[in-house]
């Protein structure tokens, strides 16, 4: 028994130090700053209870910046999910070149943040201009230049990037479905869209829930995509929560308000994404 348990601890410790030390001890400190004065810089540290939550709602900047969160997160969750799906239909239809599609499909998940929003930030304002001058479509031009566009633009890339993530959940839920019931369909006379519809949606509904909350936490929590592609611009209406966090914290110094950010940030994203595993695992069907 003693030797189960110093086993037990010997796994479990040093995963569980880390995690304390990384995430725990962080998100005390940061709930304890949200109730100060403190601007990241000075050791006086003064108590001043819920100001910093107050001065949080009249932040015209925090509101714009939750609002196009929302809006960016509800198209990239949608658009992610749509591609991320049809694509796992595509590459187990049995071809030859599946594997070659599922590497080429996965890679984008692999190039950072950072870079990936450099790529495309080159792509927007170089290759779409290029392009616009060469048809004359002056849409192509200046991308990244209004809210609107750019919008998409962090979309587009978020599905870039995320789309063959969850084409590998989705995958693995489709080839977990008893060829026998597709068989059976077959025989029934069930078209692909009705097997589809039918068999695959209900059997695949632990991989929705699954990337649903992983699509959900991720566009949320968007920062360095959002640094690196459009920097919050223009005239901060591109600005999502994490990157509005960020400037309050370390552009204006104002550590207090940023961590009563974070801590509404972090409430937000805990309640949407445990309301949506409760509503989704609510339909799931088991084989």
């Amino acid at each position: 028994m003693k030797r189960s348990k110093s086993e037990f601890w010997g796994f479990v410790g040093p995963s569980l130090f880390a995690f304390a030390l990384v995430v725990i001890i962080p998100l005390i400190f940061g709930i304890y700053y949200s109730f100060t004065d403190w601007d990241g810089i000075s050791s006086q540290i003064n108590f001043i209870g819920l100001s910093n939550y107050v001065e949080v709602f009249k932040d015209k900047s925090f509101v714009d910046a939750f609002i196009f969160t929302s809006k960016f997160t509800i198209a990239s969750v949608i658009t992610i999910n749509l591609i991320g799906f049809s694509l796992a239909i595509l590459v187990t239809r049995g071809m030859k070149i599946s594997n070659l599609l599922r590497t080429i499909f996965f890679m984008p998940n692999l190039i950072g943040g950072l870079i990936l929003g450099f790529i495309w930030n080159f792509i927007f304002t170089k290759g779409f201009a290029s392009l616009g001058e060469l048809t004359g479509q002056r849409w192509l031009m200046g991308w990244l230049s209004n809210q609107e566009t750019g919008f998409w633009g962090l979309v587009i890339l978020m599905a870039w990037q995320m789309s063959g993530y969850m084409m590998v959940i989705y995958i693995a839920a489709i080839q977990n479905i008893p060829q026998e019931l597709v068989e059976a369909s077959q025989i029934d006379g069930a078209n692909a869209w009705e097997r589809t519809k039918h068999i695959i949606f209900p059997l695949v509904r632990p991989a929705f829930t699954v990337s649903l909350f992983l699509t959900l936490s991720n566009s949320f929590k968007l920062f360095d995509q959002n640094l690196s592609l459009t920097a919050g611009g223009p005239a901060n209406s591109t600005q999502m929560l994490a990157l509005d966090i960020y400037n309050t914290a370390f552009k204006f110094n104002e550590m207090g308000v940023a961590q009563a950010k974070a801590v509404i940030f972090f409430l937000i994203v805990g309640g949407v994404t445990l309301t949506q595993v409760y509503f989704t695992k609510k339909g799931e069907v088991e084989m």
